[in-house]
């Protein structure tokens, strides 16, 4: 089934000391785009995010965030006591000063303050694997609700054309009636005596290269094909793009040779139908 590009996924992993939030943002794109924004410990697990991303989005411009909150005791920085203490020290024989505001200044001062870098815990990692795949399944998920509303309003739209086209068909025997009459009165008004059998031939000619029943046909298999092709198990909107290609190709052929107004006027709704097929389109995986 159809799929949209435009997503958005979340999910929420509380360990004891820490919670871990993940969000997926998706929005459309040609190829996989993917931003990834996290937690400096966690860096040398970003190949296997974005193998773990590209699994399950295929397309699309993706945001993927992950981050870290502390709740426990546990914390990454640790006060240097034996440097801030020899700062406190120094900066009572500068100046006399409440202990507290001395401590203020002392921890701001250099090294006062130690980052120490643990390694990953990997029974904690393989949690958070386990939450990016919710995230991704949440995504996933919306994607296919966005999916179901694009669906519809293809079928909408299809179901637009083919009814331009059945009308293009039922006005066609009038129009070839219409260029005929043309001609034979173009010709009554030169009141010239001509040769009916030439006349005949050269007639049967230039209605032939105004002749549309191979565009009704391939228009009308095209229909089919869309909707076929949107009613399959995959979200392919390339596929369908290309098949909406095809679609105008014959459109246009139809426009060019139609030579008579009305049918014109259909052709015209016929191309403002597709171009809003086509906008949707780029919004579909």
């Amino acid at each position: 089934m159809i799929q949209s590009m435009t997503g958005y996924g979340k999910s929420v992993l509380q360990l004891p000391t820490k919670k871990i939030t993940i969000e997926l943002k998706s929005l459309n794109s040609k190829n996989l785009d993917l931003n990834v924004r996290m937690p400096s410990m966690y860096r040398a697990k970003e190949l296997g995010i974005r193998k773990q991303i590209a699994n399950h989005l295929v397309r699309g411009k993706v945001d993927f965030s992950l981050y870290v909150e502390i709740t426990g005791e546990d914390t990454s920085s640790k006060i240097n006591k034996t440097v801030v203490k020899e700062y406190i020290k120094q900066l009572k024989d500068v100046v006399d000063g409440d202990e507290t505001e001395l401590l203020k200044m002392a921890i701001r001062l250099p090294d006062a303050v130690t980052t120490e870098h643990d390694e990953i815990d990997e029974d904690e990692w393989k949690s958070i694997q386990n939450e990016i795949d919710t995230a991704l399944d949440n995504i996933k998920a919306y994607r296919k609700d966005e999916g179901k509303t694009l669906k519809q309003d293809f079928e909408n739209r299809i179901a637009t054309l083919r009814d331009l086209l059945n009308q293009v068909i039922k006005m066609d025997p009038e129009r070839i009636d219409g260029v005929r009459s043309r001609l034979e009165k173009g010709v009554a008004d030169i009141k010239e005596k001509v040769d009916e059998n030439r006349f005949e031939q050269e007639l049967v000619y230039y209605i032939e290269k105004f002749d549309i029943t191979e565009e009704k046909v391939r228009l009308d298999n095209h229909l089919d094909y869309f909707m076929t092709s949107l009613n399959s198990d995959d979200s392919n909107g390339k596929k369908l793009a290309f098949i909406s290609q095809e679609i105008g190709r014959e459109i246009n052929t139809i426009g060019s040779k139609s030579n008579y107004a009305p049918m014109q006027k259909l052709v015209v709704q016929m191309k403002d139908e597709l171009e809003k097929i086509k906008e949707q389109m780029l919004n579909a995986l």
